[in-house]
């Protein structure tokens, strides 16, 4: 079995040539938005996000009604000195919202960002807490 789907063409067309990946100058239509993990705690809920090579400078993070925003942008120009064949803009940019349940406390949201993980600690209210199991005399 072959995985691999290959040109059987002696005389490449111009057409293979303008539908390769390449053809616009490496240009690429990706969306980049960064994997999520949610975790539910007993007292809290923590949202991880995955975004290596950015500093925590560079995430924004909002809570109005209810919705918790986290976005990011970053510019970048890469050149080369003198005459160069290419030059390359890059402008990566993501935003990710989540619906914050009634139970979280928003005053005691906080965030920190460590090897390429933001880390979003959400905790709970008191009364959303589980309370201890009690019994109840019978009289």
């Amino acid at each position: 079995m072959n995985l691999v789907k290959r040109n059987h063409n002696v005389f490449p067309s111009i057409f293979d040539e303008f539908l390769k990946a390449d053809w616009a100058g490496g240009l690429e239509s990706k969306m980049n938005v960064p994997a999520v993990n949610i975790l539910e705690k007993e007292d809290s809920f923590e949202i991880l996000l995955s975004a290596p090579g950015r500093k925590k400078e560079d995430f924004n993070l909002e809570i109005d009604q209810k919705v918790l925003k986290i976005s990011s942008e970053i510019n970048e120009e890469q050149t080369t000195e003198g005459k160069y064949t290419r030059k390359e803009f890059s402008h990566v940019t993501f935003s990710r919202t989540f619906t914050l349940p009634d139970s979280v406390n928003e005053d005691q949201i906080n965030a920190n960002y460590e090897n390429g993980i933001l880390k979003i600690a959400l905790p709970k209210k008191k009364e959303a807490l589980p309370k201890a199991k009690r019994l109840i005399e019978i009289i």
